[in-house]
């Protein structure tokens, strides 16, 4: 159920600074730039009257939010700023406004408990243009089956590879998972995906109506030039991401590597791996400016998952002219696959001895061709598919700037 109005008060902003922009009825749903859906407080309507007209609202269910920190979180944070130029504003239906459980073996990641009856009047209260589906967890499974009933078209986006990281956990096959995630995702308008890669191997399992969705990275703030002295011997090794099994860290922490091992991150493996590599240095979760120094001042960026579908990390670590190291696999491959960058090797210290010889240049350029608006386009051209609106933007599969191709069909 909906929590009280006060506590639902906490999501109607963005950060601290973001203005209420509801244009609501009494009684109805307020709806304002990354927030989550909940009833309006009376004391919130008077902000009703002024608010700037939007050319197109989305409704965006997720189960993945704050206060997880993931790449999912990141870049559906990055897409509501830079739609906004765009005048299209993005509303949210998350956990954060129901009871929740913990995931099991994963307590930080929390679970929505509510009907689909609740979902339903949430969303048709909401009067979003189109819905996009971002995971295909509790809240994303109701929210399609709520389209399907009501005959309204949807769009998703393949984000995590669940069948793999359902299998690290529990001894379920992968086939099992892919079959009931061709059926979720075939059922939309179409799913957005990272990479050419993982196009590729989700079209060979049956998925259809893939469509190209590329991330992006805030060049002014992850450069070259925030590079620090450091106390840490050098080679300096760098990993930052989420502490967990599926990232396959011991895969990195167990190279002989000269030099220093740094890992940056939380989650519900930092205890026990910090216990077991005692000559690693394990710095938690940072600060964003304090993390942009790390970057900088790394000499490699080693990424040793084997499931992600893109890794926003390593195109910041790119943007901060440190070269990346990583194993031949959906992501990496995409990224810095042809040695422009970083190395890639299904030998992993192979690869990480050679991107220290990598020119840092290099990596900067290559993360120069990812950017926000590349990506908020990229995403607006599948929901104008959708609704069937005539294009207004360049082909989606076209090579500009910030939009690496794609080739899907």
């Amino acid at each position: 159920m909906v929590k009280s109005a006060h506590e639902a008060r906490d999501f109607y902003r963005f950060g601290h600074a973001a203005p209420l922009r509801s244009r609501t009825r009494p009684g109805a749903l307020e709806r304002s730039a990354s927030c989550s859906l909940a009833a309006v407080p009376p004391s919130c309507r008077r902000a009703q009257e002024s608010v700037r007209r939007v050319a197109m609202r989305i409704l965006m269910v997720t189960d993945a939010w704050r206060p997880q920190v993931n790449g999912v979180v990141h870049t559906l944070e990055r897409l509501t700023e830079t739609l906004k130029s765009f005048d299209v504003q993005l509303d949210f239906l998350t956990p954060n406004i129901f009871r929740t459980l913990p995931l099991p073996t994963y307590p930080d990641i929390r679970l929505a408990l509510t009907t689909p009856g609740h979902v339903a009047r949430l969303i048709e209260a909401g009067k979003a243009d189109h819905i996009h589906i971002v995971t295909e967890g509790p809240l994303g499974i109701v929210a399609r089956r709520y389209c399907r009933k009501a005959g309204r078209p949807f769009t998703t986006s393949y984000h995590t590879r669940f069948p793999e990281y359902l299998s690290a956990r529990l001894p379920v096959p992968e086939r099992w998972a892919y079959n009931w995630l061709r059926d979720f995702h075939n059922s939309g308008q179409g799913t957005l995906v990272a990479t050419q890669s993982l196009a590729d191997d989700l079209a060979s399992r049956g998925f259809d109506k893939l469509r190209p969705w590329t991330r992006g990275v805030d060049t002014d703030h992850f450069r070259p030039d925030k590079r620090k002295d450091t106390s840490f011997p050098r080679p300096i090794f760098l990993c930052v991401g989420r502490v967990a099994i599926e990232k396959n860290l011991t895969a990195f922490l167990d190279l002989d590597l000269p030099g220093s091992k740094v890992v940056v991150g939380e989650g519900p493996e930092l205890a026990k791996l910090s216990a077991r590599y005692p000559n690693a240095h394990f710095l938690g979760h940072r600060p964003n400016d304090e993390l942009a120094e790390i970057y900088a001042s790394a000499d490699v960026f080693v990424f040793p998952s084997r499931t992600d579908t893109f890794g926003n990390v390593i195109i910041e670590a790119l943007a901060s002219g440190t070269p990346v190291a990583a194993y031949p696999v959906t992501g990496p491959i995409d990224i810095v696959g042809d040695g422009v960058g970083g190395a890639v090797s299904g030998d992993l210290r192979d690869a990480a001895l050679k991107a220290l010889h990598i020119d840092r240049a290099g990596a900067r350029q290559r993360a120069l061709r990812y950017s926000w608006k590349a990506c908020a386009e990229m995403f607006l051209d599948v929901v104008e598919e959708a609704l069937g609106m005539p294009r207004k933007r360049a082909d989606q599969n076209a090579v500009t700037s910030g939009r690496p191709r794609l080739v899907l069909e």
